[in-house]
């Protein structure tokens, strides 16, 4: 919904920019007028009282029903402080009365049949398009995402639960010959996927529909109910989308959308009902939550300091402006944003060339701006550490090519060169607008230095060369190898996951479904 100030009286209308105000099973709505000094054509100023848009208080999703028991929680634009909205965020009781619902819905989720459920997931692809633009500009304001960003976000978020329904009538099972022994003969097995039971599903700020998707799609094609915690910064697309999931018919309790505190949400990791947790986010806590979880199944997305190889005979100008859309999309917030760039020594110089100017080329500031490339970061504390991590890396010999600024949350695209493996900015998972460029010799010291690290998502090699791919292939300690392309690229179908600190078990639909499912045997004897 749009709508803009309108000054009273006889003036002619202040002409300012629109404002999105999303209304989600709105509880309460407040509203304000304000006095304020306007310019008028021939340079008058005269006072003007403006309307200010309500801003609505939303309450969060159990057993089919909008709540509005718990704490208010202000929603704020991380560009400019603005307030979007409040969501009520529940507590530990709210939690438990989630997981028995779910525990209550698996007794008719289990039993639906596959075209039932690929039923639902087209009617909520269908209710999220009529819906796109919603979506999307509400994504913009709470994430910081830029608005052409969040439309393709969107796009994808649409497209995973059209997959969805795809697989939810793949759920294949297995045809096993048993007689292969003289004491087993006339006796054959089928193998079923049954789904698992109740889900957890953890997301994080950057991507907030799309990252939801991931769970809410697979489990419901499974044929399991959901306990959805969306990150505090970012639930106003998860309230979004249960609305569409509640008008597409799921059952009751099969979607539970409840923002909670860290603390309440423990529940979800150590209550037994729930038989596997899927999360992404952070490192620590994402390894934490599997200490926890005790019996129950985990799927860990987290992070990651993804790296590129671009040896001499790639095309250069191509890899250097995907590395510019791979490192700095979204401002750099991606476990898979391009962080390392490795490039071969006789083409270094041209490459980085390429890479910076394209880099001055990005356009910073107001994500609803149609024009805007980088926005903020998430949190001031996030824009203030990327600074820092920069700082410590000229401190201790790295070489500003561009960038190294912020205003507010909002950090310029930076590029650093000269800097150490052990700078905090290789190292360490970033998650801001920055990337490293560093010459190699060799095509195996370049496979060297990506592994040297703790973590393994994904990794990119530019090259024409089949024999060095294949050695990346092998060689390389990555969930996933990109070649032509950088480590940033994913089509929402694919296996997607990491290694080593930056996961455990894999995303993308047909593998979620499996991860949510449990093989059981039959054993028909015929004798």
């Amino acid at each position: 919904m749009m709508c803009a100030a309108i000054v009273k009286g006889s003036s002619p209308v202040l002409p300012v920019p629109s404002v999105v105000i999303v209304f989600l099973n709105p509880i309460k709505r407040s509203k304000a007028s304000y006095n304020c000094k306007s310019r008028f054509p021939g340079g008058k100023t005269k006072m003007a009282e403006m309307t200010i848009a309500p801003v609505a208080t939303h309450g969060f999703f159990v057993d089919g029903r909008w709540e509005q028991d718990g704490e208010p929680v202000e929603i704020r634009s991380p560009y400019d402080g603005a307030l979007i909205a409040r969501v009520i965020q529940g507590r530990k009781e709210h939690a438990e009365a989630a997981i028995a619902a779910a525990v209550k819905a698996f007794g008719t989720t289990r039993r639906l049949p596959a075209f039932e459920r690929q039923r639902v997931l087209r009617q909520i692809s269908a209710f999220m398009t009529e819906r796109k633009e919603e979506f999307a500009r509400t994504l913009a304001q709470e994430a910081g995402k830029p608005i052409k960003a969040a439309r393709i976000e969107v796009d994808r978020a649409i497209f995973t639960f059209n997959v969805a329904a795809e697989e939810s009538t793949r759920i294949y099972g297995e045809f096993l010959p048993l007689d292969w022994q003289e004491f087993t003969a006339g006796r054959w097995g089928i193998v079923r996927r049954f789904p698992i039971g109740p889900v957890a599903g953890i997301t994080p700020f950057n991507f907030p529909i799309n990252l939801v998707a991931h769970k809410v799609a697979p489990a419901i094609a499974a044929g399991c109910p959901m306990v959805l915690k969306p990150a505090p910064q970012t639930p106003l697309c998860s309230l979004l989308l249960a609305e569409c999931v509640q008008q597409a018919g799921w059952p009751d309790g099969g979607l539970n959308v409840l923002p909670l505190s860290n603390e309440d949400a423990g529940l979800l990791v150590t209550d037994d009902r729930i038989k596997l947790i899927s999360f992404t986010g952070s490192v620590p806590v994402g390894w934490d939550i599997k200490r926890r979880a005790g019996k129950k199944k985990v799927v860990l997305e987290l992070g990651g300091n993804a790296a590129v190889i671009v040896h001499n005979d790639a095309d250069l100008a191509y890899a250097a402006e995907r590395c510019v859309t791979g490192g700095f999309a979204y401002a750099g917030q991606t476990c898979i944003s391009v962080q390392r760039i490795l490039v071969e020594h006789s083409v270094y110089g041209k490459f980085a060339d390429l890479l910076v100017e394209g880099v001055k080329q990005l356009k910073t500031g107001d994500p609803l701006d149609e024009s805007t490339d980088v926005g903020p970061l998430i949190r001031e504390s996030d824009a203030i550490r990327t600074i820092t991590w920069i700082d410590e890396a000229v401190r201790a010999g790295a070489r500003l090519l561009c960038g190294g600024r912020r205003n507010n949350l909002v950090v310029e695209p930076t590029v650093l060169t000269g800097t150490k493996p052990e700078m905090k900015v290789n190292c360490q998972e970033i998650f801001g607008p920055v990337v490293t460029i560093e010459p190699y010799r060799d095509f195996d010291q370049a496979i060297r230095q990506v592994n040297n690290s703790a973590y393994g998502m994904q990794a990119g090699v530019f090259t024409r060369d089949a024999k060095l791919l294949f050695q990346a292939y092998e060689e390389l300690e990555v969930g996933g190898l990109i070649a032509g392309d950088v480590p940033s690229f994913r089509i929402d179908h694919m296996p997607y996951g990491g290694v080593k600190d930056s996961g455990h078990g894999r995303e993308g639909l047909r593998y979620a479904i499996e991860e949510m499912t449990e093989p059981k045997l039959l054993v028909m004897n015929l004798r």
